[in-house]
C-alpha cells in the first residue's frame, strides 16, 4: 500500500469511534482492513498503556469482539449471541434459566433478556416456562439455532487459531486462565441493588 494511502486508510479508521474511545474502530466496512492491519502489525492509532486494570481490560474486551464479530460475520451472528448459543448447546438437555445464562455468562439478568430477544425473534431460542418452578423460563435452543451455531463454529475457531498464532499458544492459554480466574474471583462480586 503506498505511504499516502496507509495514511488516509489510518485516518480513516481513526474516524470510526465508539463514544469516548476514540482510538477503537467499532464495526462497519473498515473493520475488516482494521482486524487485518491489527494482525499483520500495520500502523494502527496509539493506544497507551495505563494503570487502571479496568480500561485495559475494556480496551482490550473490544479489540476481541471486534475481531470476533468480523470472523463470525458470515453466519450472521455476533460475538456474544455466538457465546450465548454455545453456552445453551453446552448444557445439552438440561436448558438453563436466564438467571443461570447470566452467572454463566457473568452478566446481569436484564442484559441476557435483552442479549435473547433478537435469537428468540430470529427463530434460534426459545424460552419455555420451568415446569418445577413456574416463575422461572428455560432458554433452549431450537434446531436453527443449533444449525447455525455448528455453521459458527468453523469460523469461530479460525479466528480462534488466528490470534494463538499472533499472540502465541501458550501466552493465550495464560490469558485465559487469568481472564477466568478474575471472573470466578467472588471478592469481586458487587451485589445487585434491590
Amino acid at each position: 500500500m503506498p505511504r499516502g494511502a496507509k495514511a488516509a486508510a489510518t485516518h480513516k479508521l481513526c474516524q470510526l469511534t465508539q463514544r469516548n474511545n476514540r482510538d477503537i474502530p467499532v464495526s462497519g466496512p473498515g473493520i475488516s482492513r482494521y482486524l487485518e492491519a491489527a494482525l499483520t502489525k500495520r500502523a494502527l492509532p496509539v493506544i497507551e498503556p495505563n494503570r487502571c486494570n479496568c480500561g485495559a481490560l475494556r480496551k482490550a474486551s473490544r479489540r476481541m469482539s471486534q475481531f470476533y464479530d468480523a470472523a463470525l460475520e458470515a453466519s450472521g451472528l455476533r460475538s456474544t449471541q455466538f457465546a450465548i448459543l454455545a453456552e445453551i448447546n453446552r448444557r445439552g438437555d438440561a436448558a438453563p434459566s436466564i438467571g443461570q445464562l447470566a452467572d454463566a455468562l457473568v452478566m446481569d439478568q436484564s442484559t441476557v433478556g435483552q442479549n435473547l430477544r433478537p435469537l428468540q425473534r430470529d427463530g434460534l431460542v426459545v424460552l419455555e416456562q420451568d415446569e418445577a418452578d413456574r416463575r422461572s423460563r428455560r432458554v433452549k435452543l431450537t434446531p436453527t439455532g443449533s444449525a447455525r451455531l455448528d455453521a459458527a463454529r468453523p469460523l469461530w475457531r479460525e479466528a480462534q487459531e488466528k490470534f494463538e498464532t499472533e499472540f502465541g499458544a501458550a501466552a493465550a492459554a495464560e490469558l485465559r486462565s487469568v481472564l477466568a480466574g478474575i471472573a470466578r474471583n467472588t471478592s469481586l462480586v458487587v451485589e445487585e441493588k434491590a
